[in-house]
């Protein structure tokens, strides 16, 4: 862990030069030393905070997120290619803020801008929290990040989903790509 933090600033003048680059950075080619924690956080609502508080330029923000990787050991981390940091993660790091049907298929955007089309790469599920029963749905955005769907988006799934009898009760389906997703399940 290194004594001095790492500044938000600091790590954003080290990205400077793939500003310019189309596409997202390869972040998962970069293998740098392990520079320590920062205290970043990225909230359930997906607001990002420094040292408790909310970064308010949605531009750094952007540029964050372009660099966030989650690795296998379950950490988040902010990689450039010289510096590796893990910040803190409420749930997912990204949440589906609108949803539309293009073509065959359902594409989703997110906080950030992104753009993901609901298919095999990118597939949809639900959590259910056991003790309050209330769903969380995700869909795959990238490489192991994840979007937490908004709560009106999900309502707004449940509107297009078909149904089908279970001997549990009705199932909630979508269809998107060829693929179909269960969104849950309505008790009898």
């Amino acid at each position: 862990m290194s004594d001095q933090p790492i500044s938000p600033g600091k790590l954003a003048e080290s990205l400077k030069p793939l500003q310019k680059q189309r596409g997202l950075p390869p972040v998962h080619l970069w293998n740098p030393g392990f520079c320590g924690d920062i205290d970043m956080k990225i909230c359930r609502n997906g607001g990002w905070l420094y040292m408790g508080s909310p970064i308010a330029r949605e531009s750094m923000v952007k540029l964050f997120s372009t660099i966030l990787r989650h690795d296998d050991d379950g950490c988040f981390y902010l990689v450039t290619p010289v510096e590796k940091v893990r910040i803190q993660v409420e749930d997912a790091p990204f949440v589906a803020v609108s949803v539309e049907r293009k073509g065959g298929g359902l594409t989703f955007t997110t906080n950030m801008g992104d753009e993901v089309i609901l298919d095999q790469e990118h597939p949809l599920w639900v959590n259910v929290d056991p003790s309050t029963g209330e769903p969380s749905p995700y869909i795959r955005v990238r490489a192991q990040l994840d979007a937490l769907i908004h709560r009106n988006v999900f309502y707004q799934l449940i509107e297009m989903a078909e149904d089908k009898a279970t001997e549990q009760g009705i199932e909630l389906f979508i269809k998107s790509h060829g693929q179909t997703f269960s969104i849950g399940s309505v008790s009898t």
